[in-house]
């Protein structure tokens, strides 16, 4: 089976997670706009064939009128080149080229939510698994009391109670390791779905050091929350995104704007027609499609006067727009600020916890010693003695548990400024 690190999880997730997909998706719609405003540029060509039918009084080839059915075939070929369009078109251009960088950037940002949420499914499972193998340990030492007590019991040295006492707290360690091989199963699950695997069957990740972990050993050093922050606004794709649709509104005021200007453009065409009146010779077709061959061109100037003060109001939605870009943008710093300071402070939490849990283990550690030589010497009751050996197990536990907070924690103030979130 494969072995999975963090950065294989978070490759396979960019890449199979239909919410990215999504927003793939999103991006080419952008691309496609962009390519159809470039397109507006370009001259507007169409071409039309009628036949026309009639019946009754009808105007003849002599140019009179009398009773009598007429037919005519007409073709047709036009063009329209706008010329001038209130810079509507560039406006345009530079907007959709914008919403496509935005785009781009909410892409970019859909990538970061999954490896967080990744990572968080991945430390989640060291977590469980680091809390089984302390059920584990505690198996294996009750095991051996259990069979040490037995011993005592048959040379009278321990009563039957005892044993029983023994026992007991022998069956609470295998339940509470068989509560922590579930969790890690349920974690397992959760970190597969997020990877869009099939089956959580087979799949298990690399356990990082902890006690020789790089990031560990670089710890917070000298950096602030307005460090990381500082260094944050120029790089994360959510800021970016934001500060582009703000630009993008200024093109959309212009673009509004452009109602108060006059459009000018040129246009022109080809055509010809074939008729025929029923009891009159007409010439034939070929020769009629030549005689009747007619070209036209012109300029065509549209000068808005009045439209309902539909233009105002378009320049003053655009507006009204643009200030509520200003505030997302505001609003997203804000938070992103925020993440950084809770970040911040999980982390030197974490850093505190592991000193002090390092300093529990030595302690646990040696009244555990302790009290096992007072309890073989008949000294100490088995209370006392598996009391103490549950203090020393869990001690190590959180010491484990408090090192992976701190190499998670680092690692997304690493990931913030800009690096690889990997442990």
């Amino acid at each position: 089976p494969k072995t999975w690190t963090l950065r294989e999880c978070c490759d396979y997730a960019v890449e199979h997670n239909i919410g990215i997909k999504q927003q793939e998706n999103q991006c080419r719609q952008q691309e496609i706009q962009l390519n159809t405003s470039k397109n507006s540029r370009l001259p507007d060509v169409s071409g039309s064939i009628g036949q026309n039918f009639s019946f009754g009084r009808g105007l003849t080839a002599d140019n009179t009128y009398t009773n009598t059915n007429t037919s005519s075939t007409s073709f047709s070929l036009g063009a329209s080149v706008p010329i001038f369009t209130g810079f509507q078109i560039p406006n345009q251009i530079k907007l959709n080229q914008l919403n496509l960088e935005a785009a781009t950037a909410d892409l970019e940002k859909a990538k970061n939510d999954v490896r967080i949420q990744v990572a968080q499914a991945y430390v989640q499972i060291l977590y469980d698994m680091e809390i089984s193998d302390v059920a584990k340990r505690q198996i294996a030492i009750d095991s051996a009391q259990v069979a040490r007590v037995q011993a005592f019991v048959n040379n009278g040295k321990a009563s039957e109670a005892e044993l029983s006492q023994q026992k007991a707290t022998l069956a609470n360690s295998c339940l509470t390791a068989t509560q922590a091989d579930n969790n890690t199963r349920i974690a397992i699950l959760t970190l597969t779905q997020l990877l869009e695997l099939p089956t959580p069957e087979g799949f298990s990740i690399v356990r990082p050091s902890v006690t020789s972990n790089p990031i560990l050993q670089t710890g917070l050093g000298e950096i602030t929350p307005d460090i990381i922050y500082s260094e944050a606004l120029g790089i994360k794709p959510e800021i970016a995104s934001q500060q582009l649709r703000l630009k993008g509104s200024e093109y959309s005021i212009k673009i509004a704007q452009a109602g108060y200007y006059p459009t000018l453009s040129a246009n022109g065409g080809l055509g010809t027609n074939y008729y025929t009146t029923s009891g009159f010779k007409a010439d034939g077709f070929g020769d009629q499609f030549k005689n009747n061959f007619s070209q036209y061109v012109g300029l065509s100037l549209n000068v808005p006067i009045f439209n309902r003060s539909q233009t105002r109001n378009n320049i003053r939605n655009a507006r009204v727009e643009q200030e509520t870009l200003q505030l997302q943008l505001d609003n997203t710093k804000k938070t992103l600020y925020k993440e950084i300071q809770q970040v911040y402070y999980n982390a030197l939490n974490a850093q505190s916890k592991e000193q002090s849990s390092q300093e529990a283990v030595k302690s646990s550690q040696d009244a555990f010693r302790l009290m096992q030589a007072k309890y073989e010497n008949g000294k100490a009751t088995i209370t006392e003695f598996n009391e103490a050996k549950n203090n020393y197990l869990k001690a190590e536990s959180d010491l484990v548990q408090a090192r992976y907070e701190s190499i998670y924690q680092l690692a997304l103030i690493e990931f913030y400024r800009g690096k690889d979130l990997v442990f």
